[in-house]
């Protein structure tokens, strides 16, 4: 059981990578919000309590791997690496610009990047190979990867679940941000995915489900993965896209959206109410 005291820290951590998110987005440029905030929760769980990574020793390997499959939802890895000191700050006013380190998807000159990723389901091919790779040299690491509910749709991913079952790799968990908004509209709409706890159970995978904002679950949920073994886990997270944005709930305009300058002062605003709260 997540101590209460722990569980408000990472509240706090959670809620400044939100405030890390606006900054990297600015005003009157585009950038995806709705699937990085609802991970936010997450990823103040696996880098700030659960995964063995220290800044100095990014290449150390018995490091555990992060890889983000939803690559798009990179501004909220870059947040937490940030925020773990992997990088000066001032590189978050440099988003997607030519000089700057961090962009528009996932790259390996960032420090703490694990893996090129877009959106197209290759992450979990990719995790499952370091997982494999890991296991051969005896390594303590784990492997965390996390796909999109949208990206379910893909074949590789289902070809990396029947392997990761048939190998029986259990130092790999895999999360599922189920928020259920994709680019263009709600994921039921474009691509209907039913029933994806029994899905992954018949591919041979360990299913844990959780709210994918609540962070003793997510502590839980990941303390349960890493004690099973013979087969790998999957967390599929009941989260909400735009999480902590009333404008950007749900609202697939955000998925990779544009801020007004009256919504970004919004938006700080509601940060600041949810900060009072902790």
């Amino acid at each position: 059981m997540l101590p209460e005291d722990k569980k408000k820290e990472l509240a706090r951590t959670a809620l400044q990578l939100r405030y890390d998110l606006l900054e990297m987005i600015g005003v009157g440029v585009a950038g995806h919000l709705g699937g990085s905030s609802s991970l936010a929760e997450l990823m103040a769980v696996l880098y700030f309590y659960k995964m063995n990574i220290d800044k100095g020793k990014l290449k150390d390997p018995n490091r555990d791997r992060l890889v983000l499959s939803k690559g798009h939802a990179a501004l909220i890895q870059y947040a937490a690496l940030c925020e773990k000191g992997c990088f000066p700050r001032a590189e978050l006013k440099r988003v997607k610009t030519l000089h700057g380190l961090l962009q528009g998807h996932p790259d390996l000159t960032t420090p703490g990047i694990e893996a090129v990723t877009g959106s197209l389901g290759q992450g979990l091919s990719i995790s499952l190979g370091m997982a494999l790779a890991l296991r051969l040299d005896k390594s303590p690491a784990r492997v965390y990867t996390i796909m999109g509910d949208g990206e379910q749709s893909e074949g590789q991913l289902w070809e990396a679940a029947m392997a990761a079952a048939n190998f029986n790799v259990d130092n790999l968990t895999a999360f599922l941000d189920w928020n259920k908004v994709q680019a263009t509209g709600k994921t039921a709409d474009i691509f209907r995915i039913p029933d994806l706890d029994k899905k992954w159970s018949g591919f041979g995978w360990n299913v844990i489900s959780i709210k994918g904002h609540d962070i003793g679950q997510i502590v839980d949920a990941t303390e349960k993965a890493e004690a099973l073994k013979g087969k790998p886990s999957i967390i599929i997270m009941d989260t909400i896209k735009g999480k902590g944005f009333s404008f950007a709930e749900g609202n697939p305009a955000y998925h990779n959206g544009i801020f007004t300058e009256e919504v970004y002062k919004q938006a700080y605003r509601e940060l600041d109410a949810l900060k009072a709260g902790l």
